[in-house]
């Protein structure tokens, strides 16, 4: 398999993503308030955007009804924020192909390249690596 290298949008790049986007879909977003994935997205929400939690063993997170999958979400997501171990990126790459949804982004510490060669192929915004909490406050 040839080596892919995953390029990651500039910081600016990354602000614009995020003043443009309304909704985040978190996929593998936690109902536990010690976990990364519940305080970065408590901290988006309370920023002012829609969470929309992904997980099918939690009913409902941050006062959001959670669903199944990315397939069970109504509606453009403008943000997939991905919180699954790297080796599960792909598998959450081709659900997100099957909706409306506009940024695949992977949290810190979460590179798959096969993930970003497949959705990077078809032009979509691809983030890997980067804390949207982070990102957000240094671009806001």
């Amino acid at each position: 398999m040839k080596s892919v290298t995953v390029q990651i949008p500039s910081r600016e790049e990354l602000g614009k993503i995020l003043k443009n986007s309304k909704r985040i879909a978190v996929v593998g977003l936690s109902d536990n308030p010690e976990r990364t994935s519940y305080m970065v997205s408590e901290a988006m929400q309370k920023a002012g955007y829609e969470i929309i939690p992904v997980n099918p063993l939690v009913d409902e997170v941050l006062g959001v009804k959670s669903v199944k999958s990315l397939k069970d979400v109504k509606g453009n997501v403008d943000i997939v924020n991905v919180f699954r171990r790297s080796e599960h990126l792909l598998d959450v790459a081709k659900e997100f192909l099957e909706i409306d949804a506009d940024v695949y982004w992977a949290q810190l510490g979460l590179i798959n390249e096969e993930a970003y060669e497949l959705l990077a192929s078809k032009g979509y915004t691809v983030v890997m690596d980067r804390c949207i909490k982070v990102e957000h406050a240094l671009t806001k």
